[in-house]
């Protein structure tokens, strides 16, 4: 890797920097915040004005917000994005911590449909497949999904009088038990399969927020029942939360949910 330029990441310290508060900044803010000499600051800012990415506040002399070159930059990254394509290099990313297997999923209708997939190497793993689809109510990744529709669209997908197919013995078949799980999904902001699509398998599941933090998409990690344990849970819970995160920021959001 080459040698960082100092006057750079200064300009990209001071674009960050509007992330945070009202968007707005004065010189003496910046001079403050990144303790730089008011000299540099002050060329930086004119340079930064000159080629349109921060503009004058109108009404108030000294400040600063955002122009639209970083509009149009985002715009033209947000143009490049592909869900299925993030979401298989940082399940990729993942099952290489855990060395199990790693789905991203998105939300259609009542089911899931899984957009992306990186196997265990272990000979006794999940078998699946991208492109699958199994009921939302039967998975980790779905009853984190649902969990996060507005209950007037819940109740519009999944009515209190509504028949759930069953995939094992575990699998909630009654509405009313699903959204009682379901509440607790939205308490924890994560979701857990016990054995409700496959006998043998349990997962975890965490949620993947866009830009607006719309939840889009679910990342899970799925563990067959020999290798499954309370402590393995917990464990494989924060990795699912990590590799959520980290998609999320792809997708450009910014942490708050």
């Amino acid at each position: 890797m080459g040698r960082l330029v100092p006057a750079v990441t200064r300009a990209l310290d001071i674009l960050e920097l509007f992330l945070d508060g009202d968007g707005t900044l004065s010189a003496p803010d910046i001079v403050r915040r990144l303790q730089l000499p008011r000299t540099t600051v002050h060329e930086l800012v004119t340079t930064l004005a000159a080629r349109k990415y921060i503009v004058p506040v109108p009404g108030q002399p000294g400040r600063y917000r955002l122009g639209v070159r970083p509009y149009q930059l985002g715009a033209r990254y947000a143009e490049q994005l592909d869900l299925a394509a993030e979401g298989q290099q940082v399940a990729r990313s993942v099952a290489e911590t855990c060395d199990e297997t790693v789905h991203v999923a998105i939300l259609e209708d009542t089911d899931v449909i899984y957009i992306a997939k990186v196997d265990s190497t272990h000979a006794v793993r999940m078998v699946s497949a991208a492109g699958r689809r199994l009921p939302a109510h039967c998975t980790s990744v779905g009853k984190m999904l649902l969990a996060s529709l507005p209950e007037p669209e819940l109740t519009a997908r999944i009515p209190d009088g509504a028949e759930l197919v069953a995939m094992t013995p575990n699998s909630i078949t009654d509405p009313a038990a699903l959204r009682e799980a379901l509440a607790e999904i939205r308490e924890r902001g994560l979701a857990v399969e016990n054995r409700e699509s496959n006998p043998d398998v349990s997962c975890v599941a965490a949620p993947v927020r866009d830009r607006t933090g719309q939840v889009v998409a679910a990342l899970s990690i799925s563990v067959p029942m020999i290798r499954w344990s309370e402590e393995r849970r917990a464990e494989l819970e924060q990795l699912a939360a990590k590799g959520a995160a980290e998609l999320s920021e792809h997708l450009g959001h910014r942490g708050i949910a």
